[in-house]
């Protein structure tokens, strides 16, 4: 029996081609010529490494999550206290978000914002992948709440949702052209409203 042909390319660096054509021009907006040229392989190709492009899409988010701009989120959690927390998730997603390197803003937010009814299983998925974070930073201060890092008044799970919606809107303000400087103003400004309501 005739073996298949050794596959000719390395599968994570043409995801990555594709997760930053996906960032740049949204599920809906990029069609699969867009992403068979920029990942250099053809279409059967692609259907035989990562399925159809609604499965390339939830494999980039994941890769996006595991090794790019979102594993800031990871290292931010491990901070020591609910402030450090805040505040390495602002600043580092300020820096993520203007990285010359990448496509300005979100994926996740971005890929929401441009989905039609369409590709409403798209718009599905990132509202989960979402709510997912929040419940994981909801988890972190109330942990916090229970160490006494956080005051007794506190609400864990308003302040998630607070820091959650922060970082959304300085993914589409990075979107529509806010500098780095832009979004760490944003990120000080927050971080202060925070200080003055826990004290």
């Amino acid at each position: 029996m005739q073996k298949g042909r050794p596959r000719e390319f390395d599968k994570e660096q043409v995801l990555d081609k594709a997760l930053h054509v996906f960032w740049e021009r949204g599920y809906e907006g990029t069609s699969l010529s867009d992403l068979t040229e920029a990942m250099g392989i053809n279409r059967p190709s692609l259907y035989a490494a990562f399925g159809n492009k609604e499965e390339l899409f939830r494999q980039a988010l994941d890769r996006y999550a595991e090794k790019g701009p979102g594993a800031v989120y990871r290292e931010a959690l491990a901070e020591p206290t609910a402030k450090a927390v805040v505040e390495r998730l602002l600043k580092s997603s300020a820096d993520c978000l203007t990285d010359p390197a990448n496509p300005p803003g979100c994926l996740a937010v971005q890929g929401a914002l441009s989905c039609g009814d369409a590709a409403e299983s798209i718009k599905q998925e990132l509202c989960q992948r979402r709510a997912r974070v929040e419940q994981e930073l909801r988890l972190r201060f109330e942990r916090a709440k229970a160490e006494g890092d956080l005051g007794r008044e506190s609400d864990p799970e308003s302040l998630a949702r607070y820091v959650m919606t922060v970082m959304q809107g300085m993914s589409v303000q990075a979107a529509g052209g806010a500098s780095r400087a832009d979004l760490h103003a944003v990120a000080d400004m927050a971080l202060r409203g925070l200080a003055a309501a826990e004290s």
